[in-house]
């Protein structure tokens, strides 16, 4: 189905997972009341993971723990299995787990073949957030950083991030809805009706019970441009990423922070955060560009997207260009006497 955004698709997952738990510690425990069920429950997902899946914890009414990525900013299978018997020790019941395919910050990749196995074997929801990164697995080639997507529980990505879909157009799968469908399901008699049953009632599988034809656009999209012009439209704004991150390389003055996987590159000027933030509040200034910074840890990092779909060479050549410019006059305030 198609959710409004990452954000819902999250958190719809979250209380179907929250739904399954209830119900199966419930048949273990009778005497345990819903309050005490949930109070026990906790969800996981790397420090790494968008602040929308902290978020979904809170407006859930359940604990999500932020688990440790490693150096290469992804969140292991062994890192989430100790968390959950740590917690099963102390009492908690793990019930839900996000694995990120193309983090906000650098785009990274959580180990979903990992981790899915653990979830599986702790009988733990596995939520897959896809949201920028997924539209690229329409190309073979990017397809092995899905690996393990056949534990998951849900998946989700956004055709409105990088699949020139207008916003919003949040697309879900659901391996078995049942859950998520009962924990929506309220059909007071004003909204039945004849046809009841004859097909998937898709307001039970949301948080509103109004739908919008979200389908119709995609549907253009995916019949104006095809196949082969998809894939060729990724690629490409992966290939423009590339040419930017060999120009990043070739000044010694800069560093790549992050493996460019897609179509973000994570960039540095060599030295303090103070002279970065400096940097992009002259590039931001100058209007030319536009660039949004990140921190993984206390490193402070410019980040380029290549988003649009007019993007070309020369506007990465342009974009470079600038930042150099710019740099100069940061690395000039920094010589001493100026």
């Amino acid at each position: 189905l198609l959710q409004g955004t990452a954000s819902e698709a999250t958190l719809v997952a979250l209380l179907g997972a929250k739904a399954k738990a209830v119900r199966r510690v419930k048949q273990e425990h009778p005497d345990w009341s819903e309050a005490i069920i949930t109070s026990k429950l906790v969800g996981y997902a790397s420090n790494e993971a968008h602040s929308s899946v902290e978020r979904a914890g809170l407006l859930g009414g359940v604990k999500l723990r932020l688990l440790p990525a490693d150096e290469n900013l992804r969140l292991r299978g062994e890192t989430l299995e100790f968390a959950m018997q740590e917690d099963r020790r102390n009492g908690l019941i793990p019930f839900y787990a996000v694995a990120t395919l193309g983090t906000t910050n650098a785009c990274s990749f959580d180990a979903l073949d990992e981790m899915g196995p653990v979830c599986n074997k702790e009988d733990v929801w596995l939520h897959i957030d896809a949201a920028y990164a997924g539209s690229a697995f329409i190309c073979p080639e990017f397809r092995y950083l899905m690996a393990g997507i056949e534990h998951a529980d849900s998946f989700n990505f956004n055709p409105h991030k990088w699949l020139l879909v207008n916003f919003d157009c949040s697309a879900m799968w659901l391996k078995d809805p049942t859950y998520v469908v009962n924990a929506f399901n309220v059909d007071p008699l004003y909204l039945k009706h004849d046809q009841q049953g004859a097909a998937p009632d898709y307001r039970h599988w949301q948080i509103p019970l109004g739908r919008r034809f979200r389908a119709l656009k995609l549907w253009f999209v995916l019949r104006l441009y095809g196949v082969s012009n998809l894939q060729a439209f990724i690629r490409k704004h992966v290939a423009l990423a590339h040419e930017f991150e060999d120009l990043v390389r070739k000044d010694s003055r800069f560093e790549i922070v992050s493996e460019v996987v897609l179509g973000l590159v994570c960039f540095r000027l060599k030295g303090s955060n103070e002279r970065n933030e400096n940097l992009l509040r002259r590039i931001n200034g100058h209007g030319v560009i536009h660039l949004v910074p990140s921190k993984i840890g206390d490193i402070y990092f410019l980040r380029l997207a290549i988003c649009s779909r007019f993007s070309e060479s020369r506007d990465i050549q342009l974009s470079w260009k600038e930042i150099q410019n710019l740099a100069d006059d940061v690395l000039a305030e920094d010589q001493p006497g100026k």
